[in-house]
């Protein structure tokens, strides 16, 4: 008999897939490609590659460790079942304390798109609502991302289509840092927007038939946001070119408008600002429950306070760690600026995913996606990019991450003590 109250598997494949769609489309399309322009100007589709690459190594890594550890929590359970505690631990942290961060990014982008002036209560708001579907159910949270993702992925398609009909820019000069080091910056921001699938596994306690489910719908919402993210990136860079591209901020939107001036532009922008807050919703909604069931399964194992591990007797959710993570991100959205924590965030999910390929590495049971020698590239490929990243960003994640493990040694010596 389990020791701990399971969740529901109450999810199919089809559902699984659209959670993680609706965690990446989020990001990449209404707040990545302009400041990745800026580091990589005209090689920005080659940053959007190499972060899809490393990307679908991490994909491989969580897709067979979910099936060996079809639990909540992701990389922190992944961790410490086959490194050991302190790197479970070290995964997890990151992840929380990254994703708390994102959550706040992506209630802000939510609040300036739907609310400008009012963008941080705007923002409460979201984070209060959609907290409150999380508390509902996690059926509940797949049939609300479904419905957010029908609505933007047209959209988006609709700007694609618009931005290749428009003339091209003239000339293709670099905004910003050119070269390896301008590239690989743009690829390690760009992650910030591929990091959704963890979602999937972070909730593999809830999948039906997880050793089916859980890789299928790993690589389904990898291979479309992918594809999405790349014609978005040569469509925005053949109607903008990289300087003017680096310099907007609203890169869709403006794309729209000059496609139809006058009142339709005013029509087309309502369009797009709705599909952004939609957007932004659908990842916020499933950030919040990737957290608080990765906060759940390091309260199971002791890694934060055991009350984080109750689970709703009527739901099948973790209320008290989903109602903690609310919590959490309305502090950060009163308190700071949070649109600056970006490289922050990517930071801890590519330490993360590190940690991940570590672990696919040493497991015994091979699946055919996911090679040795894949889950080892991935581990490197994530360490490149989380340097490459703006020093202030690396800095500030490693002092994060310091302060949870001389916490987290400090509580073990007392427990010792005991």
């Amino acid at each position: 008999m389990s020791q701990h109250p399971e969740l529901r598997r109450a999810m199919g494949g089809f559902d699984a897939t659209t959670v993680g769609i609706g965690a990446m489309i989020g990001a990449g399309a209404f707040v990545v490609f302009a400041p990745a322009s800026a580091s990589a100007g005209a090689l920005l589709p080659l940053a959007v590659v190499i972060a899809g690459f490393v990307a679908y190594c991490n994909a491989s890594a969580t897709a067979s460790l979910a099936v060996r550890y079809p639990t909540s929590g992701g990389t922190y359970v992944y961790g410490r079942e086959q490194l050991g505690p302190w790197p479970g631990f070290l995964a997890g942290w990151g992840f929380v304390t990254g994703k708390l961060a994102s959550c706040a990014a992506m209630a802000l982008t939510f609040g300036l798109y739907a609310a400008p002036g009012a963008e941080k209560a705007a923002g409460v708001a979201a984070v209060v609502g959609l907290t409150l579907v999380n508390l509902l159910g996690v059926t509940r949270t797949a049939l609300a991302t479904r419905v957010i993702v029908s609505l933007v992925v047209p959209v988006l398609a609709f700007v694609i289509v618009v931005a290749f009909a428009s003339p091209a820019a003239s000339g293709l000069a670099a905004a910003g840092p050119t070269g390896a080091v301008g590239v690989l910056q743009a690829s390690g921001l760009l992650f910030f927007a591929f990091a959704g699938y963890a979602r999937i596994a972070t909730m593999g306690e809830e999948v039906r038939e997880p050793r089916r489910n859980i890789p299928a719908a790993i690589f389904g919402a990898l291979g479309f946001t992918l594809l999405l993210y790349l014609l978005l990136a040569l469509s925005l860079l053949h109607a903008f070119g990289p300087t003017r591209l680096a310099g907007t901020t609203a890169p869709l939107r403006e794309v729209f408008d000059a496609a139809a001036p006058g009142g339709a532009a005013g029509v087309g922008g309502a369009v797009i600002t709705l599909a952004a807050a939609l957007a932004s919703l659908g990842a916020l909604l499933a950030l919040i429950a990737g957290v608080g069931r990765t906060s759940l399964a390091m309260a199971r194992g002791g890694d934060l306070p055991r009350v984080l591990s109750r689970v709703s007797a009527r739901y099948s959710v973790p209320w008290v760690a989903d109602v903690m993570t609310a919590v959490v991100v309305v502090v950060l959205l009163l308190a700071t600026d949070v649109l600056t924590v970006v490289g922050f965030s990517s930071f801890g999910v590519l330490l993360y995913y590190a940690i991940a390929n570590i672990a696919a590495v040493t497991l015994t049971e091979r699946q055919w996606y996911s090679p040795r020698w894949l889950n080892a590239v991935g581990a490197a490929g994530c360490l490149v990019l989380a340097f490459t990243l703006p020093a202030t960003s690396v800095l500030t994640m490693l002092g994060v991450l310091a302060v949870g493990l001389i916490v987290r040694a400090v509580l073990l010596a007392r427990r010792r003590a005991a």
